[in-house]
């Protein structure tokens, strides 16, 4: 559930934006992922941290092949993926009382 919420919430600004489809499926889809990684990982870093590595993690991979055209856009997108990552991470530990 905590990473359906944040995929709504980048989509949010990224519908406004009126960026395509692709770019909101594949958002959307890789919170959904990050949640289920955030939730199932038993790394040694507990709360916001945890949320903010496992997402900057899922992230880089598609970081490179964005920063290597538009590298302005890779701004937003880690600050969404901190801020993002941050709250699931925060969320996760107390549903899961860590």
């Amino acid at each position: 559930m905590v990473g359906i919420i944040a995929g709504i919430l980048d989509l949010v600004p990224m519908i406004i934006q009126k960026l395509t489809w692709d770019a909101n499926i594949s958002a959307f889809s890789m919170w959904v992922v990050i949640g289920i990684l955030i939730a199932v990982s038993d790394i040694k870093i507990k709360g916001v941290f945890k949320g903010i590595i496992i997402s900057l993690l899922v992230l880089l991979s598609p970081a490179v092949l964005i920063a290597w055209k538009q590298p302005v856009a890779m701004i937003p997108i880690l600050i969404m993926t901190i801020i993002l990552g941050g709250a699931s991470g925060f969320a996760i530990s107390k549903i899961n009382k860590e």
